[in-house]
């Protein structure tokens, strides 16, 4: 049996993150192709994360800089590695190079973490944000070398396939434009959804350790909820999310409608009986798991260009759309109380997710690419000398840092 080992940031949280939900759709997708799944991490295990092992999934907790490793690498012998966000790269990426060279290394972005930061960087400086901008920062410049280290990086959003290989001149072998993907929403289903008058308030969802959720849901408050409520005085919006900290809990006035309820179990059931998602996001990358999430559960939304950027580049997303608060808040008034506008945005959210992240499509295309890797690594890796120069460079740096690290560690 072929075997694929993941190596992950953290252990999967399928309820609390998008990048846990992508991690499992990659996981049960190489499970769908036969393959014997280990999961690996030097984190902790929380309490949302997934039992992994109640899916016949080994799981093997690792360290840094400890040449347990190389000995664990070396007896599992996966035939694939797929390495969670550039960060786990970096840290094990040359050791699989080193002790199983054979193995086809797979780097699962979840998104541009550079590009993220750069942005964030960049609104609060009050500058406007260049890609430019982006290339000079040292992130950058470590995420792009990972790419470059990879046999194939996998990217959910076609903004950052763009990106890379028309600002970075990335060669597009190394690159697969791979969304979160869904099964496709169906007629009974869509039936089965609560009616626009079965619905009732706004809400917002995110994970609170994630920036751009954190300032999203201050600058909702501050700035757009205060203009929704003047034209809807009983409006009420319900936050949603795990991990959210003291300063977002304290935003919690239900006198003034807006109330912060943290994590929920089923949070397609809040969808489906909620009226309008906001998502005012002013910095990030990637796509938006929660705006998919919305369209999975028959959710309109009222987002930013952040929100819906890569993710559907022929949809047009502009009664969604919003930069500017007050704009922002005329548009969520306008679709909460309009159910003619509210069925139409509902009805292209399934289009959307049917057309442009059915499963089968995406999943297929994966292994498509995989199967011609694999045939010949050889080939597909004389491609990318610029790949094998920074190898180069990160054996003769990386590796020789790790190994003083762990000489001082066993003298401990």
């Amino acid at each position: 049996m072929k075997k694929a080992l993941f190596l992950g940031y953290v252990w999967p949280e399928l309820k609390t993150t998008a990048a846990g939900h992508r991690m499992m759709q990659l996981i049960q997708a190489f499970q769908e192709q036969q393959y014997q799944i280990t999961f690996a991490s030097t984190s902790q295990p929380t309490p949302y994360s997934h039992d992994l092992q109640a899916l016949d999934i080994v799981t093997e907790p690792i360290a840094l800089n400890d040449e347990s490793f190389d000995t664990f690498i070396k007896t599992l012998a996966p035939d694939v590695v797929i390495f969670d966000r550039f960060m786990v790269e970096e840290q094990f990426g040359w050791r699989v190079a080193e002790y199983l060279p054979q193995a086809i290394r797979i780097l699962n972005t979840e998104d541009l973490h550079s590009l993220r930061d750069a942005r964030e960087k960049c609104l609060k400086e009050t500058k406007k944000f260049s890609q430019t901008h982006w290339l000079h920062t040292e992130k950058t410049k470590r995420e792009v070398a990972s790419i470059y280290r990879s046999d194939l990086s996998l990217l959910v959003s076609t903004y950052e396939m763009d990106l890379l290989i028309n600002h970075v001149n990335m060669h597009k072998s190394l690159l697969m434009h791979m969304p979160l993907f869904y099964e496709a929403v169906s007629e009974q289903t869509f039936k089965n959804w609560p009616s626009f008058d079965e619905r009732q308030d706004f809400i917002m969802v995110g994970n609170g350790k994630h920036a751009p959720n954190v300032d999203a849901i201050k600058h909702l408050n501050k700035y757009i909820w205060p203009l929704i409520r003047k034209q809807l005085p009983s409006a009420r919006i319900q936050c949603y999310g795990a991990y959210l900290p003291q300063q977002l809990k304290e935003l919690h006035k239900p006198k003034a409608g807006f109330i912060v309820k943290g994590w929920v179990e089923d949070l397609p059931g809040v969808m489906q009986h909620a009226r309008v998602q906001l998502a005012p996001l002013r910095f990030g990358a990637g796509i938006k798991g929660k705006l998919l999430e919305s369209m999975r559960n028959g959710l309109p939304f009222i987002t930013t260009s952040i929100g819906v950027e890569g993710m559907c580049d022929e949809q047009d997303w502009s009664a969604s759309l919003a930069d500017e608060p007050e704009a922002f808040a005329n548009k969520a008034v306008s679709l909460y109380q309009n159910q003619r506008s509210w069925t139409k945005i509902q009805l292209e959210g399934i289009a959307v997710l049917n057309r442009c992240f059915a499963k089968e499509r995406h999943s297929q295309r994966l292994f498509s690419v995989l199967a011609d890797i694999q045939s010949n690594p050889t080939a597909h890796r004389s491609q990318n000398f610029i790949g094998a120069m920074i190898q180069h460079q990160t054996m003769a740096s990386t590796k020789y840092m790790a190994k003083w690290v762990e000489a001082k560690n066993r003298k401990k």
